[in-house]
């Protein structure tokens, strides 16, 4: 899951030579990043199938060989007709492979049908319980815990220890006091809508897709127990992105493949969309009659927090959504992206008036649709730090020579991972050295981060061993825009 952090930059960074020639360039930085180690030594968890179900008991038949208790020889004599065995028959039986005669099997019962336990998920680190205990296995939290119920995050009276920027947001800029502008620009905005949680699989299987609402549940839940948000972050009310925003990123059948999927499981579906649908979607990715307006909240809530931060009304943001967005191309839904939210956040900080943007990927994967988006257009500078392991990890694009076409070469970096691992020591080293320096060459005026934590330790796909203090370094770091 990706998340977008969203910084504006000082603009007055000195700017150097860097981007004068955008081969040579990239060809000393294809050289730092082959430098860059993997130290780390995190191993890669993997999803352990739970035990099978115990295969029901059968009732048999026997034949019942009945001795004369006064014949000591044991003649046998004639055989009774067949008929149903009873539990005490499967007592005897049971006596009789015994090794013992003289065990007690008093405790002995037929066996019973395998009862199914429903599954619940942590609201705390979303990992899977079964119903049969109240709180998590893992971390201990309690199931029915009431953090994040419905309505939790609206608008209330708990925003009331910051009035000022929650009243300017209803307000129209010619309204704006000069003491309300003043004290908004001091406060962080968070865009989450309880819309986006209603984005899942349409059938809940035994090892529950990666991208679920309970990783968003979960981060909001501890923002919330922290007491920032909401209460101490200005809320950006969420609104649903337009066509007319979405087409400068996708293309109108990539559009209308995502909305054809909000009549999936309605009786009217028109089942001859399902090749539409085929055609745009990777199988990797899921859809259900929510996730259309899932996407565009969430693409919305990026726009919106783009022209926020460009306007002044805000000086950083933090954009709590999915479905994830840095896999969506052109073209094409994958990855368990449908919409690509930091190519429109991008997008509306030049409506703005932003002339140049930065965009900094740490999601374990390469951002391949962002790549394609921008990867000719010198007002976007698109670095990402991705495991790339020679083309075999997904999906499989980022290599260092990939560097950005039609006169924009050298405003697409990447730096590839050789291996899983990859720890915190090798993250620093590469913003110290790579990211940061190139980033104070390019002066943007905004910011924008797709913060995937999948790279982070325990993370089941990532296999990297980023620990959260480094996160916090180098988020830091990007809104600052300079080095330690």
């Amino acid at each position: 899951m990706a998340f977008l952090g969203l910084y504006r930059m000082d603009s007055e960074t000195e700017q150097t030579s860097y981007f004068k020639s955008g081969e040579a360039a990239n060809g000393d930085l294809q050289r730092q990043a082959e430098q860059v180690g993997c130290e780390g030594t995190a191993d890669c968890l993997s999803n352990g199938s739970h035990g099978n179900a115990q295969p029901e008991g059968t009732t048999t038949t026997t034949r019942d060989a009945d001795f004369d208790a006064d014949n000591h020889n044991g003649t046998k004599k004639r055989p009774r007709q067949r008929r149903e065995m009873t539990l005490q028959d499967m007592y005897n039986q049971q006596a009789d492979y015994d090794d013992d005669d003289d065990d007690d099997d008093s405790d002995w019962e037929p066996v019973q049908k395998h009862v199914v336990s429903e599954k619940w998920f942590c609201v705390n680190c979303t990992m899977v319980n079964f119903d049969d205990v109240v709180y998590c296995d893992i971390c201990g939290e309690y199931k029915e815990s009431g953090i994040v119920k419905h309505g939790f995050f609206a608008p209330n009276d708990a925003q009331e220890a910051a009035p000022a920027q929650v009243e300017t947001v209803a307000t129209s800029k010619g309204q704006e006091s000069c003491e309300q502008k003043s004290a908004l620009e001091n406060f962080t905005a968070v865009g989450f809508d309880e819309r986006m949680l209603l984005h899942s699989e349409v059938d809940m299987k035994s090892h529950p897709h990666p991208e679920r609402p309970d990783r968003l549940r979960a981060i909001a839940a501890s923002l919330a127990t922290a007491g920032i948000f909401p209460g101490r972050c200005l809320s950006i009310p969420a609104r649903e992105i337009t066509q007319e925003e979405l087409l400068p990123v996708h293309s109108l059948e990539h559009i209308e493949a995502v909305e054809i999927t909000s009549c999936m499981l309605s009786s009217d579906f028109d089942i001859s969309s399902l090749h539409l649908i085929n055609s745009y979607f990777t199988p990797d990715t899921y859809a259900n009659q929510h996730s259309a307006c899932a996407a565009r909240v969430a693409a919305g809530l990026c726009a919106d927090l783009a022209s926020a931060i460009m306007s002044g009304r805000t000086k950083n943001g933090f954009a709590l959504v999915r479905p994830p967005g840095h896999h969506a191309g052109v073209g094409q839904s994958m990855g368990f992206c449908l919409h690509n939210n930091a190519a429109i956040a991008a997008l509306a900080a030049q409506r703005s008036g932003a002339k140049k943007v930065l965009i900094v990927d740490w999601d374990v994967h390469h951002g391949n649709g962002t790549q394609e988006i921008f990867e000719g257009n010198k007002s976007v500078l698109y670095i990402s730090l991705h495991r790339h392991e020679g083309g075999r990890f997904y999906p499989g694009t980022g290599a260092a020579d990939e560097v950005g076409i039609l006169g924009a070469e050298g405003y697409c970096v990447n730096v590839p991972w050789k291996c899983g691992g990859v720890g915190d020591n090798d993250y620093i080293f590469t913003f110290q050295h790579i990211v940061i320096p190139i980033a104070l060459e390019f002066s943007p005026d905004i910011t924008i981060i797709s913060a995937g934590f999948d790279a982070a330790r325990g993370d089941p796909l990532g296999c990297c061993d980023l620990q959260s203090s480094v996160d916090i370094i180098i988020s830091y770091s990007c809104c600052k825009g300079a080095s330690w």
